[in-house]
């Protein structure tokens, strides 16, 4: 059994818990195949079409060109004989709370993601005729139901401030399911042909996401966010990665002294595949991780290192010491003194090991989820003395 197989098979157990005779209504196509399923989609004609027209997904030229065709062979009728690999489905399940839960009959569509400590199935929404009405977030644990809860409160903060620069979902439903955390939200069209990024544009919503929250200047040690931050490293357990962190922290304080920041919100996970540039404007989801009273730049940052260490060709490590040292350069949009930048940077990598460790992202096998190989590494160095070569006579 593989990781992907496993899952799904926790999955279907608390979301399918009975199981059909099948064929019926509800069942899932699985693709490829039930032995490396990556994608589940309707067997109705044309709700599993739609499902894979709609998967916003990005990727090559290649792999939209083979998702075109496949949408064309289920939309035929074909495919739905001619794939057999599927998920009989009986009721109760998920699919019927979430119909009651709508107002309608609805099909549903799940992307099976990598290891992460923070997975949760993301659910598209269709009508039977393949119209994507909305998308449903389950929570699963303790971890992802929190997430889920954190979702629900950032939006309603985000769309009260009426973004002018960026469209974010909007609640439609937020209810609970044989234990289960469950949040229902308003599709945004990523299917959408992509456009290129104005000038500026992205930028611009980062800027507004950080003043959703009025920002405030502080020192970092006196500040909320550098009590919250410790706070969550002390209850995250006592290890080497822990302790090592801790003693940075230290040191992290001693280097700001009383040098004051600004501190405003951020989006918490501000990456190119949360986002999507389209001739509507700028799409932004996954606000699970939204908060305030964070320096500014974190976004920008965030950003830049994780395009950075998507890639298994790049040095983790190496990749988190140069956000440091291109910190003046990565901040400079949020005004950010090129003074502060280096500090800010800090900050930020102690924040991202800080939660790494909080959910403990190495124990479920996270690529990257261990921050004493990476993360911590760049911050003891960041924060070593520096010391000035001495000339000769």
């Amino acid at each position: 059994m593989t990781a992907v197989t496993g899952y799904l098979d926790e999955l279907s157990g608390l979301l399918w818990p009975a199981t059909g005779d099948g064929p019926g209504p509800d069942d899932l196509i699985l693709l490829p195949n039930t032995r490396a399923p990556r994608l589940l989609v309707p067997a109705g004609r044309r709700a599993g079409a739609a499902a894979l027209r709609t998967y916003g997904e990005p990727g090559s030229l290649r792999s939209m060109l083979a998702t075109r065709a496949l949408a064309a062979f289920i939309g035929s009728g074909i495919g739905g004989v001619v794939l057999r690999d599927r998920l009989c489905v009986g009721a109760p399940s998920i699919q019927t709370y979430l119909s009651e839960l709508v107002g309608q009959p609805v099909q549903i569509s799940l992307h099976l993601r990598a290891n992460r400590a923070n997975r949760k199935p993301v659910l598209q929404l269709l009508t039977r005729d393949g119209h994507v009405v909305g998308v449903a977030k389950i929570g699963i644990n303790p971890l992802t139901a929190d997430l889920v809860r954190a979702e629900r409160s950032a939006l309603a903060t985000v769309n009260a401030a009426r973004p002018a620069s960026f469209a974010a979902p909007t609640v439609l439903a937020s209810a609970t399911w044989n234990g289960l955390e469950v949040l229902v939200l308003s599709p945004l069209p990523v299917w959408l042909r992509r456009a290129r990024p104005r000038p500026g544009q992205l930028d611009a919503a980062a800027a507004e996401v950080a003043a959703i929250v009025k920002p405030r200047a502080a020192t970092l040690p006196a500040s909320e966010f550098w009590q919250r931050l410790k706070a969550r490293l002390a209850a995250a357990g006592d290890r080497d990665d822990h302790r090592a962190l801790s003693a940075n922290l230290g040191l992290l304080a001693d280097r700001a002294g009383a040098t004051e920041l600004t501190f405003g919100t951020w989006h918490g996970d501000w990456v190119p595949w949360n986002m999507a540039f389209t001739r509507q404007g700028l799409l932004i989801w996954d606000w699970e991780r939204f908060a305030a009273g964070v320096p500014l730049g974190f976004d920008a940052l965030h950003h830049w290192l994780q395009r950075q260490v998507a890639s298994d060709r790049t040095d983790p490590a190496a990749a988190a010491a140069e956000c440091v040292q291109r910190a003046p350069e990565l901040v400079g949009s949020f005004g950010v003194d090129p003074a502060k930048a280096q500090l800010t940077a800090l900050a930020y990598l102690a924040e991202l090991s800080v939660r790494y460790l909080a959910d403990k992202q190495a124990e479920a096998g996270a690529r990257l989820g261990a921050p004493g190989r990476w993360l911590i590494p760049a911050l003891t160095a960041g924060l070593a003395p520096q010391t000035t070569p001495t000339g000769g006579p």
